[in-house]
């Protein structure tokens, strides 16, 4: 199989990276709103601990709904991850042509739209 062969993928590939490509900026953006500390920790003002942010402030740490959802957030990553890396396709290509089709599928399942406030993953 050629390389350009490689760019075509299934459909359910596709549709599993794309999830991925989600949720990984699902959960970016959720962490981007959270407290800087899982647990209450003090802050301090800039220049005690080299902070190039400026002053921290004092974290309330994060509620147990919120620890709660990022674990769950994490375990959605994990499968779609798993499903992505153990798909069928895969073992349809040469071995030395993985990673170059790996990288091709990440940019063809790119959602089109991020969720407000993350990047693209």
């Amino acid at each position: 199989m050629t390389s350009s062969d490689a760019r075509s993928f299934p459909d359910d590939l596709l549709k599993l990276q794309e999830q991925l490509h989600r949720a990984n900026a699902e959960h970016r953006a959720f962490l981007a709103r959270l407290p800087w500390s899982v647990e209450p920790m003090p802050g301090w003002a800039r220049g005690e601990r080299f902070s190039h942010r400026g002053d921290v402030p004092d974290s309330p740490g994060w509620s147990q709904e919120e620890k709660e959802t990022v674990d769950r957030m994490w375990a959605e990553i994990r499968e779609l991850a798993i499903s992505v890396v153990d798909h069928p396709h895969w073992a349809t290509l040469a071995r030395e042509e993985v990673v170059s089709a790996r990288m091709e599928l990440k940019k063809q399942a790119r959602p089109a739209e991020e969720p407000a406030g993350s990047e693209a993953a």
